[in-house]
């Protein structure tokens, strides 16, 4: 996130707790996995509230492995498999499946691409300005390449799903990726979850929609 360690806490917490309202919308096992996610993009800022210690605290210096390796986690392992899943759930078998299934499967491969990645290669969180950039040796070749498809796992199923506001969601998610490649690209992995963050709370409204009842013309007359 931007700005400090104190935006990240309030903006955190904040999200964390709207988060925990959203949850308990839940009218179907389908929708907890989509219900959790402003939740955890609550926890994952959070997350990069204490890595921002890390870096300008010289106290809370052994955080920084910890702040690093827990933000990137979800930021590039668990949303390219965590978001297509959801969706794929909340569509409840409709006409798309297929095309989603392909979906989840692009994002599992990101996921398990960049969990290699952590692993074994080395990201340095640097702050610049009043952003945090990951600098790391993943491979330059691939940076590009993975980065659309993570994309496209991320925000195709948003575009696809049946329901409207879903779609909502995703025109949104796609203007701020936009607006973060236009204006902070060296920060992209930062300052894009932060904008996702804020646009999760947008689950509460999709969540709030109403069921569609029995249509009262087909009810048995008595």
């Amino acid at each position: 996130m931007c700005y400090s360690a104190e935006a990240s806490f309030i903006g955190g917490a904040a999200i964390s707790a709207i988060g925990a309202v959203t949850v308990r919308e839940v009218r179907r096992p389908s929708q907890i996995a989509f219900a959790s996610i402003p939740l955890l993009f609550g926890l994952q800022q959070i997350t990069e509230g204490f890595l921002w210690l890390a870096l300008t605290d010289p106290g809370y210096a052994h955080l920084e492995r910890a702040g690093t390796f827990g933000f990137l986690l979800m930021a590039r392992v668990v949303w390219p498999t965590m978001l297509p899943l959801a969706v794929l759930l909340m569509e409840e078998g409709g006409g798309n499946r297929r095309l989603h299934t392909a979906l989840l499967g692009m994002g599992l491969s990101v996921s398990l691409y960049y969990t290699w990645c952590l692993l074994f290669l080395h990201v340095v969180p640097d702050i610049q300005g009043h952003h945090v950039r990951y600098l790391s040796d993943f491979p330059e070749a691939l940076a590009i390449p993975v980065f659309i498809v993570y994309f496209i796992t991320v925000i195709t199923p948003l575009f696809i799903a049946k329901n409207s506001r879903l779609r909502v969601m995703g025109v949104l998610m796609f203007l701020s990726c936009l607006v973060t490649a236009v204006a902070f690209f060296q920060y992209l992995t930062s300052v894009w979850c932060f904008f996702a963050a804020i646009i999760s709370v947008i689950v509460y409204w999709i969540l709030r929609e109403p069921v569609p009842g029995p249509d009262p013309a087909l009810a048995p007359e008595r």
